[in-house]
C-alpha cells in the first residue's frame, strides 16, 4: 500500500513539474514587448519558422549606419497563419517585406507584428490578435 501512495505521488510530482516549463513558456505580449516602442523593419526573409506556440520570421535588416542586424518577428500560430492564407513556404528567403512591429522589453533584435507588406503594397496579417490588439490601442491614443 505504501508503495502505491509513493508511486502515486511521485507520478503527480512529475506530471507537476514537468508541465510547469510549457505553461511558463507562452507568454503575454505585454510582458515581452513594449507597445510605446513601436519600429519598422525592411529586409529580406532569411527563414520562416513554422513552429507553435508562435510563427517566427528571420530577417536581414540593414540598419541606419549600414551594418546588417538579424531581427526575428513573432508571429501568431500555424493554426492562425492557415485560416489566414498562409502556409509553410509563404515567405521563402530573400522575400523583400516590411514589418511594422513592436520592439522586445529587453532591446533585443526581437519584435511581435501584427501584419507584413510586400513592396508591391499587398498587406498580409500574421494572426498575432495580442500585437492586432497593441496596434489598435495605439492608433487610438494617436486618435486615429
Amino acid at each position: 500500500m505504501k508503495f502505491k501512495l509513493l508511486g502515486a505521488a511521485l507520478l503527480g510530482a512529475a506530471l507537476t513539474f514537468g508541465g510547469a516549463g510549457v505553461a511558463s513558456a507562452h507568454h503575454s505580449f505585454g510582458a515581452e514587448f513594449d507597445q510605446n516602442a513601436p519600429v519598422v523593419l525592411k529586409g529580406k526573409v532569411i527563414k520562416f519558422d513554422w513552429v507553435n506556440p508562435h510563427s517566427w520570421i528571420h530577417i536581414d535588416v540593414v540598419n541606419t549606419k549600414g551594418e546588417h542586424e538579424h531581427w526575428r518577428v513573432e508571429g501568431g500560430a500555424p493554426s492562425a497563419l492557415l485560416r489566414r492564407g498562409w502556409n509553410r513556404n509563404s515567405l521563402p528567403p530573400g522575400t523583400d517585406i516590411i514589418v511594422r512591429a513592436f520592439r522586445a522589453r529587453d532591446g533585443d533584435t526581437r519584435a511581435s507584428a501584427a501584419e507584413i507588406s510586400f513592396p508591391n503594397g499587398t498587406t498580409m496579417s500574421l494572426g498575432n490578435p495580442q500585437t492586432e490588439a497593441a496596434e489598435a490601442a495605439a492608433a487610438k491614443a494617436k486618435g486615429q
